[in-house]
C-alpha cells in the first residue's frame, strides 16, 4: 500500500468518525428510550409508516435506507409483536401495504419523547451555527451517497469480505 492510500490518523477518517459518533448516538438513544422502548430501527420504521400509511415494503426500504432483507426481517418481527399490519395491495397482488396497528401507534408515541431527547442531547453538544452546518453536511452526504448508489450501481459492489455495500450498511 502506498503512503497516500494509508490512514494515518483515525480522527481524520470520515468512516471512523461516523462509526464513533453513531455508537455514541446509539448509547444515548438506549439511555433515553430504555429497554422497554423500540430499537432505533423499529422507531424509524414505525415513524415512516405513520407518516406514509399504506407503503409497500419496497417503498419502506427507499424511505428508511434499511436494506431489503433486514427490513423484511424487521417487519416480520414487528408483525408478530402486533406493531404493524400488512395486507395485499389492490394494484399489485404481489405487493404488501404496511400500516400501523393500534399497538404500533402506542409504541411509537411512547418512544417519541426518548428519540427527541436523543437528538436534543446530540445537537446540544454543538453551537447553533454548528448544528445547522452539521445537519446540512449529513443531509448532503446522505443525498450524495444515495445518488451515487443509484447512478453507479454501488449497491452490488462487493467488499473484501464478500459482503455487499447494502448489507454492510445495516
Amino acid at each position: 500500500m502506498n503512503a497516500s492510500a494509508e490512514i494515518r490518523n483515525l480522527n481524520k477518517s470520515p468512516h471512523h468518525l461516523l462509526r464513533r459518533a453513531g455508537q455514541f448516538a446509539a448509547d444515548i438513544y438506549a439511555e433515553e428510550v430504555g429497554n422497554r422502548g423500540l430499537t432505533h430501527r423499529q422507531f424509524a420504521v414505525l415513524l415512516t409508516v405513520a407518516q406514509n400509511e399504506g407503503l409497500s415494503q419496497t417503498e419502506l426500504v427507499e424511505k428508511t435506507g434499511i436494506d431489503r432483507s433486514t427490513l423484511a426481517d424487521l417487519v416480520a418481527r414487528m408483525l408478530k409483536k402486533g406493531l404493524l399490519q400488512r395486507k395485499r395491495t389492490k394494484e399489485d397482488a404481489r405487493a404488501n401495504s404496511i400500516r400501523l396497528s393500534a399497538a404500533g401507534r402506542r409504541a411509537l408515541q411512547a418512544t417519541q419523547q426518548g428519540a427527541a431527547a436523543t437528538d436534543k442531547r446530540l445537537l446540544g453538544l454543538l453551537s447553533s451555527p454548528q448544528r445547522k452546518q452539521f445537519l446540512t453536511a449529513l443531509s448532503q452526504l446522505s443525498e450524495a451517497l444515495e445518488e451515487h448508489e443509484t447512478t453507479n450501481g454501488a449497491i452490488s459492489s462487493t467488499g473484501t469480505n464478500g459482503t455487499t455495500a447494502r448489507n454492510r450498511r445495516s
